[in-house]
């Protein structure tokens, strides 16, 4: 199964399931009080929030992972950047 980031998952028609979960009385009060002061309009929608955001966070941390270990890259400097910059428009410099 693939994780989509954010501003896909509001693109895809997706099938609710329930959750019970149980909180301390204090989690339960931060909930409320995220969900009254940020502009949630239930706790489910602040819960799938955080979700979404570890899912990001879990996909962002395995392509650092993947960059970490795969080895010593050309040096990242201006000419890089030129050449980057020719590329995205249509140009090939040498």
């Amino acid at each position: 199964m693939r994780i989509l980031p954010n501003f896909a998952i509001g693109a895809m028609s997706i099938h609710m399931s329930t959750m019970n979960i149980s909180l301390p009385d204090h989690l339960k009060s931060f909930v409320d009080e995220q969900v009254a002061g940020r502009g949630y309009g239930t706790s489910s929608e602040y819960i799938r929030e955080l979700i979404r955001r570890d899912q990001d966070r879990l996909i962002l941390r395995g392509l650092l992972i993947d960059g970490a270990s795969s080895g010593q890259s050309d040096p990242v400097d201006g000419h890089y950047f030129t050449q980057l910059r020719d590329r995205v428009r249509g140009r090939h410099s040498k």
